[in-house]
């Protein structure tokens, strides 16, 4: 498997892990039974809620923080269950949590961040899958600047791992030429 970062980390984009029917079928599932709630941060001492939409589960009710705020894990759904079962066995990794991030368009993104948080494993690998409108993402490394992208496919997964969030930056750029859903979910390793 090829790894799409030159150096300082492993991210390795499994292009279709799921036919277009699965994928089709899971988006319209997961629109309708997760437990989505805008989300929520503080900026610059300001609290902030987003337009995009996100969602907490896991093995246990582990507790999450980023942005300042903390989220309780639900209960596994059993589509996110078998979600679950087919990214580790793709990726032959365990993961105890998922969160879920709804972009109702191309107007909502995500701006340049690492999933660092003292809650995570460190050094874990996270490992995204998409569902919906096709999106751009990039990685930008944290000293050098340099940048790599690529389109996240309906259905394809994406991992990221080793020391990737030490060095590399990730952002989902907002875009005027999407106007359908995406969903996101980002399976990671809390610390127990």
């Amino acid at each position: 498997m090829t790894n799409l970062l030159p150096y300082d980390g492993t991210v390795h984009y499994y292009c279709k892990l799921l036919s277009a029917s699965e994928a089709n079928h899971y988006l319209g599932c997961l629109l309708e039974t997760i437990a989505w709630k805008h989300d929520e941060a503080v900026m610059f001492g300001k609290h902030i809620v987003t337009k995009r939409k996100v969602a907490w589960y896991g093995d246990a009710s582990y507790s999450y923080t980023y942005s300042k705020k903390t989220k309780q894990a639900l209960a596994w759904t059993d589509e996110l269950k078998a979600l679950k079962y087919l990214v580790e066995h793709k990726t032959e990794t365990k993961f105890n949590s998922c969160l879920l991030n709804l972009y109702h368009s191309g107007d909502e993104g995500m701006s340049w961040h690492s999933d660092d948080e003292k809650d995570l494993e460190e050094n874990s690998a996270i490992a995204s899958l998409s569902l919906g409108a096709e999106r751009k993402f990039s990685f930008r490394h944290k000293q050098s600047k340099e940048t790599v992208a690529l389109m996240l496919e309906h259905g394809s997964l994406l991992v990221m791992k080793d020391i990737t969030q030490t060095h590399w930056h990730h952002q989902l750029p907002k875009t005027k030429k999407v106007t359908q859903p995406r969903i996101n979910l980002t399976f990671r390793s809390m610390v127990k």
